[in-house]
């Protein structure tokens, strides 16, 4: 079957309406699957036609007359840091990076619990079950990215690994360190493994233009994002 083709045969269900995670007075739905298994070629369509995972589901915001959740990903060999880009990585000279495959830990999930605490609106649960199912199962190839600062981890960073693109699923750090600017940090650091790995598409999940959680995604430029007829068009 081909790549393209694999998504048309998913049993897609319509998950309740509930209030906007990131637009005010707005009322959202997603689209969703529990994949089961999925190839990195698989997840990779998917991904193709908007969808995005959060452990073994794969969902899609499916938002009568809205679309401002926009998939977008980035041209890794067209990408080159910016001047703060380059401040950030000289700021975090002295971090030290582990990729290896996923492993909660105590020490990660109390990174974790100190990250929503400080960075969401209590919304997500912070139980070590909950992350469990979030981030550490997963239905394809995945690895994690630990970040530590004299042996103690100070950020970790999931990512999923397709033939052509890396896919950033999240990251979270200790609030402590917010002024190292970590999640900018983080990202460099994956655009580099893309690079090291000779994949070409480095993929950061949907653009929200009016959202500042999920705007600044565009600062990672040459970027792409993917239209209404499944095209990806450069911004």
């Amino acid at each position: 079957m081909h790549r393209a083709d694999f998504t048309l045969h998913l049993p897609l269900l319509a998950g309740p309406a509930h209030p906007c995670s990131y637009l005010p007075d707005r009322t959202a739905i997603n689209e969703f699957t529990v994949a089961g298994r999925l190839s990195g070629a698989e997840y990779h369509a998917l991904m193709d036609r908007g969808f995005r995972r959060s452990g073994d589901v794969v969902y899609r915001p499916a938002c009568p007359g809205c679309r401002e959740c926009i998939p977008i990903r980035v041209p890794v060999g067209d990408f080159a840091p910016s001047r703060s880009h380059r401040r950030v990585l000289r700021k975090n000279r002295d971090v030290e990076i582990t990729v290896a495959s996923p492993r909660l830990s105590d020490e990660k999930w109390q990174v974790y619990a100190s990250y929503l605490a400080a960075m969401h609106d209590g919304t997500m649960s912070d139980d070590r079950e909950g992350l469990e199912e979030f981030l550490y199962q997963s239905p394809t190839s995945t690895l994690e990215m630990v970040y530590r600062i004299e042996g103690k981890v100070v950020a970790a960073g999931i990512v999923d690994v397709c033939p052509e693109a890396l896919s950033s699923v999240y990251f979270y750090f200790d609030p402590l360190h917010a002024r190292r600017s970590l999640g900018i940090f983080g990202a460099l650091k994956e655009i580099e493994e893309c690079r090291r790995r000779q994949i070409p598409y480095w993929y950061i999940g949907y653009y929200i233009r009016d959202c500042r959680r999920m705007n600044y995604k565009a600062q990672f430029q040459p970027c792409e994002l993917l239209d209404e007829n499944g095209h990806w068009r450069r911004s």
